[in-house]
């Protein structure tokens, strides 16, 4: 048995201060106050020194550990994240892999969860194939804009079938439903998404009942306001605001560049505090910055003078939601932990429980990690 102690333990809706925690085959199997929850004589003692310590981070969408693809050596990147307190994690893949980088790298992911070398990968996230090709980074490379046939992507859903947990649509292609209606089928547990879209809300809410409730990287690649001179219009941002069921993924960089600080603070105040999930969305770009971004250490740009995703980890998008909302320790655990948990149907991860898998980060008061635990094993 291992014991954490001298921990201010952050719970989904408060902290328990000189706190201890045991885990013993990489479950906890108790946790609390130091003075109602006795230490064995013989545990292997973790001292966090009065910081925090919360469940390990779940990353649902990044492509990179901002060096290197995950498609490349998801290897590396599974140990990058895992030094930056990602516990959890779904390599995404994208529009402008055809199908047979599609095929690859899934093969590739699924050699190295078995042979242990990307423990904490738990799934894939499908940033495509079938969205707008007028949205995202380097959207000249997108492969998928033509029509939307079974014979083109049933091999890439059969293959990713065992791994797949989101599926990023845009509901205004034509032949969307179909598509969905056949993903649903070999993959019940799937959750959709709406991403690189100018749909409607009538289109996108008919998707809900197939099992879309996730805005990808929300507000950013979406929509057009443009519908008459001098009205504002809505699109797939006041849909995904709307609507209760659906959370809102956020990609928090340090300039407010992907979502503008005051954006956040009325995302935080529309969605809550269940339906917000940061992602890092990292990307692998080497186009020059754009001007006045030339000291934005966590943003990539591509060559057409675009932003291209981030070079964030988790614990640094947690850290910039911290400065730009105000939002507490607790506060960033949720939407980086619990939340993605809870959209995946995820009961034994995201937050501090008896029973659930000991996946643990420890962080001092700005979010910077000092150990992470997976499944009870120390890195």
């Amino acid at each position: 048995m291992t014991a954490i102690i001298n921990a201010v333990l952050v719970m989904k809706d408060h902290y328990i201060p000189d706190g201890v925690l045991l885990m013993e085959n990489g479950r906890i199997v108790d946790f609390g106050a130091a003075k109602a929850v006795a230490v064995p004589e013989a545990c292997e003692i973790i001292d966090a020194k009065g910081k925090f310590v919360g469940p390990g981070l779940i990353d649902i969408h990044t492509h990179a550990d901002g060096e290197t693809y995950f498609h490349e050596d998801p290897a590396k990147c599974c140990a990058t994240l895992l030094k930056h307190g990602v516990t959890s994690v779904l390599p995404a893949l994208f529009y402008s892999m055809n199908k047979q980088e599609h095929l690859d790298a899934i093969a590739k992911f699924k050699k190295g969860i078995a042979n242990g070398t990307c423990k904490n990968i738990l799934g894939v996230y499908m940033e495509g194939p079938y969205l707008n090709p007028d949205f995202g980074c380097d959207k000249e490379k997108n492969v998928w804009k033509d029509a939307i046939r079974e014979e083109d992507y049933a091999e890439v859903v059969e293959a990713a079938k065992d791994l797949a947990k989101v599926w990023c649509v845009a509901p205004e292609r034509e032949g969307i439903l179909e598509f969905v209606q056949y993903v649903k089928k070999e993959i019940p547990g799937i959750v959709f998404s709406v991403a690189h879209s100018e749909a409607t809300p009538e289109q996108i809410e008919v998707l809900m009942p197939y099992g879309l409730k996730l805005g990808t990287h929300h507000t950013n690649a979406t929509g057009t306001l443009e519908n008459y001179p001098e009205v504002r219009g809505v699109c797939v941002d006041e849909t995904v605001n709307y609507n209760d069921g659906i959370y809102a993924e956020l990609i928090c960089d340090s300039k407010g560049v992907h979502v503008h600080p005051y954006m956040l603070r009325l995302i935080k105040k529309i969605k809550g505090q269940d339906k917000i999930i940061l992602i890092a969305d990292a990307f692998v770009a080497d186009g020059p910055p754009i001007a006045g971004l030339e000291d934005a250490f966590d943003i990539n740009f591509d060559w057409g003078g675009d932003i291209a995703g981030s070079k964030l980890t988790l614990d640094i998008a947690c850290h910039n939601m911290m400065v730009h909302t105000g939002g507490s320790i607790c506060d960033v655990f949720r939407y980086a932990s619990l939340n993605p948990a809870r959209l995946l149907n995820l009961p034994d991860l995201g937050e501090i429980r008896k029973g659930n898998v000991a996946n643990l980060i420890i962080v001092d008061e700005w979010f910077n990690v000092q150990k992470t635990i997976l499944r009870g094993e120390m890195f």
